[in-house]
């Protein structure tokens, strides 16, 4: 009995002493709340330019790093993995090179988390805090890299271009300013009407699928362009926003991938290469309209334009990178050079057909000489013999003739004569009968002889005269001898001229009398195939512009359809 009343005493006691303990508890509680308010309303215990809210993010971030924060683990390691949301907002694009494929870009890069370690107590006027980027280096950031990256480079002034904010919930976002310098190939078949697609590739360096996946924070519009980006060489037609899965080595990768289109501005392309082009080709064509036999001039000009059209070629592609592909711009480039090419051959065709047709006509010159020698042969021909056939000769005696005969060096006595028979004029006496005075000697020579044949049918009428004279001065002064042998020699130096003007090579090179007639008839010798220089010139006059003409709408036609075409995907236009 004594046992149960010490019992029931010892319970009273514990009760009592625990319903003080309480009650001191709770008046501690109350006097510190009562002290903060006091602290919070008067400002006592803060230090100069420190305010209550700060106070309070300094004790929330301190207590981060003091409850075992490790930066080097990632949130929820072993569990989902990590979902890093992503914008972007590009502030300008500096450069777009051809030649080094690559195009630079400035931009805002920003990415959120959820790190629930970082997560605090929410109170009326503290939801989320920014603090400084030094915080950046104490937690847990996505170790996220640009896969087409060639440089890029964190902006520093005047300090650290970055920002961090951490929500009560443990949502982090962090924005940084980055100049990233990123490859891009491009396909210049259609230079300068072309359309290049540049990317920027967002992916995680170590992390694989299982630990991180990235996502376009804001859906469609997670990525911006300024409306004051502006190139010199192009437009920016728009954005698009892709997601892929890169299989690697060593694992699978999130990949956020920004797409940025531009189209090429034509103008620089037309004032310094197409116009320039286009009127050196019209420069060539002044050429056609010169004299053909000014050479210095015509030769001149064409080595020029081809020599300008090679500079204007080689400057151009010295600005584009060294592919194996023929772009839209070699050929315009290569057609003009053509045609300035053709326009300078063009004028050696000329000299060149022009100093056949001078030759032709030099050649039909001859040629109507000989003919018109050869007609005036026949036709005296001709006369002689009507004229023997109209006056026969008077027979006389061989001993009456003799004399005569001996006389003629070119017919002496023949030994067929027949007397009292008459006879026809000997051939060699055919040319003699122009002249009365040798017609009365002719008329003695051969009376009745049907056969002369060692006559010369040959001599002129022109030589036997000579011959006559020189015989009536050597008879008139007594010296047949010295005479006769001068005569002979006339006669015979005479006799081989006209003996080699008409052997039989020189009428087979200059051609019988038909074959001359037969060359000139139906060909006119100033024309060559039936052209005549002046012809191409005329001609050329016409088809280098009109082919050029034609040569310019196809081309255009044909490159700016094909141009407008290469894409099908719709462009976020800004």
């Amino acid at each position: 009995m004594d046992s149960q009343v010490l019992t029931a005493g010892c319970v009273r006691d514990v009760t009592r002493l625990a319903l003080a303990i309480l009650a001191c508890c709770i008046l501690t509680v109350d006097a510190e709340r009562v002290l903060l308010h006091q602290m919070a309303s008067s400002n006592n215990g803060l230090r100069p330019g420190q305010t209550q809210r700060g106070q309070n993010i300094t004790h929330i971030l301190n207590a981060f790093f003091t409850k075992g924060y490790d930066k080097r683990v990632r949130p929820n390691y072993g569990g989902n993995p990590v979902e890093v949301g992503v914008s972007m907002q590009i502030v300008s694009i500096s450069t777009v090179s051809e030649v080094q494929m690559d195009f630079t870009s400035d931009f805002y890069f920003r990415q959120a988390w959820r790190d629930e370690r970082l997560s605090f107590v929410k109170s009326n006027d503290l939801d989320q805090m920014t603090v400084g980027a030094e915080v950046a280096n104490k937690i847990w950031v996505p170790d996220t890299f640009f896969a087409n990256e060639k440089t890029a480079y964190f902006h520093v002034a005047t300090t650290p271009n970055t920002f961090l904010r951490i929500s009560s919930e443990g949502e982090v976002y962090r924005s940084i300013r980055l100049t990233v310098t990123a490859s891009c190939p491009m396909d210049l078949r259609f230079f300068p009407m072309d359309r290049q697609s540049c990317t920027i590739e967002v992916e995680s360096f170590g992390y694989t699928m299982s630990d991180i996946r990235y996502k376009w924070k804001d859906g469609p519009i997670s990525i911006g362009i300024s409306k004051e980006v502006e190139l010199p060489q192009f437009k920016v037609l728009g954005h698009v926003q892709k997601i892929s899965e890169v299989s690697l080595s060593t694992g699978n990768y999130s990949r956020l991938i920004c797409e940025v289109r531009f189209v090429r501005s034509m103008g620089y392309y037309l004032i310094q290469i197409y116009i320039p082009a286009s009127l050196i080709v019209v420069i060539s064509w002044v050429s056609f309209w010169l004299h053909r036999n000014a050479t210095p001039a015509r030769v001149s000009l064409g080595v020029m334009t081809v020599l300008t059209m090679t500079t204007l070629m080689s400057s151009t592609n010295s600005q584009l990178p060294k592919i194996s592909y023929v772009k839209s711009i070699d050929v315009f480039l290569g057609t003009c050079f053509v045609m300035v090419f053709a326009s300078l051959l063009e004028y050696a065709a000329v000299g060149y057909l022009g100093k056949r047709v001078a030759m032709r006509k030099s050649r039909a010159q001859q040629l109507a000489k000989l003919a018109e020698q050869a007609r005036q042969e026949r036709a005296r021909q001709q006369a002689a013999q009507e004229v023997a056939h109209n006056e026969p000769m008077m027979p006389q005696s061989p001993e009456a003739m003799a004399p005569l005969v001996k006389g003629f060096p070119g017919c002496p006595t023949c030994p067929t004569m027949v007397q009292g028979q008459p006879g026809h004029v000997p051939p060699c006496f055919t040319m003699t009968l122009y002249d009365s005075q040798l017609r009365r000697m002719g008329e003695q020579c051969c009376p009745g002889i049907r056969n002369c044949t060692i006559c010369s049918t040959q001599q002129s009428h022109q030589q036997v005269q000579s011959q006559a004279q020189q015989q009536g001065l050597q008879q008139q002064q007594g010296q047949p001898g010295q005479q006769q042998h001068s005569l002979k020699k006339s006669d015979s130096k005479s006799s081989r001229k006209e003996s080699s003007a008409q052997t039989p090579e020189a009428q087979t090179a200059a051609g019988s009398p038909a074959e001359i007639e037969a060359a000139l008839a139906g060909k006119n010798p100033n024309k060559l195939f039936g052209v005549n220089p002046s012809n191409i010139d005329k001609y050329s006059r016409v088809v280098f512009p009109v082919c050029f003409v034609c040569f310019n709408l196809t081309y255009w036609v044909i490159y700016l359809k094909i141009s407008d075409v290469q894409y099908e995907e719709p462009t976020i236009l800004h």
